[in-house]
């Protein structure tokens, strides 16, 4: 598996190997030991998956209390996938990385407890799979505004399908409720 730090170094690019031949190919998606050699060791306690129509933008996501950590993926289709650091205190607060996953490239992207989660479906549907380092708890669900001016993050669709909870989500500087970076 190559594994790249990104420009915020704890959000991991991560390429799993694949073998392939005539039949198709197959990937370990996780393998614990080998992903704890790399940084990420969990526990991972929750799977979740989501399919999504062109144009959607799910995010940007955290939880505060409670913080979970996720390990993405796409299983069909492409989505633009991104990062933000929201620890107070942080020397890369509101600071943001992105990266292309696709089932074509078999990318994942690890993103750390204290960073906000977000993505846009860029082909005409997606198929998208996360492990999460904590149980999803509703009542410690954050959001921040996935066009706040001050993040400017160049989104590859300029009216996206949101929810209403992403629709109203606040700009990072007005969020009630932020991790503390630990250094």
């Amino acid at each position: 598996m190559k594994v790249t730090p990104l420009a915020l170094p704890e959000v991991l690019l991560l390429e799993p190997k694949v073998f392939g031949d005539d039949r198709g190919f197959f990937m370990e998606m996780f393998h614990a030991s080998r992903y704890a050699e790399a940084g990420i060791a969990g526990p991972f306690v929750q799977d979740n998956y989501s399919r999504s129509a062109k144009g959607t933008l799910r995010g940007l996501h955290f939880q505060e209390p409670q913080a979970q950590g996720k390990l993405v993926q796409v299983l069909s289709g492409a989505v633009y996938d991104v990062a933000v650091d929201v620890r107070r205190g942080s020397p890369t607060f509101g600071k943001w990385v992105a990266a292309e996953l696709s089932a074509e490239n078999r990318r994942q992207l690890w993103v750390p407890p204290g960073f906000a989660h977000g993505f846009c479906v860029v082909s005409d549907s997606a198929d998208f799979h996360y492990k999460c380092t904590a149980l999803y708890a509703p009542e410690t669900e954050r959001g921040i505004a996935w066009n706040d001016p001050d993040l400017a993050i160049p989104w590859p669709v300029s009216a996206p399908l949101l929810s209403p909870k992403d629709a109203r989500a606040p700009r990072l500087q007005d969020a009630p409720v932020l991790p503390e970076y630990v250094g």
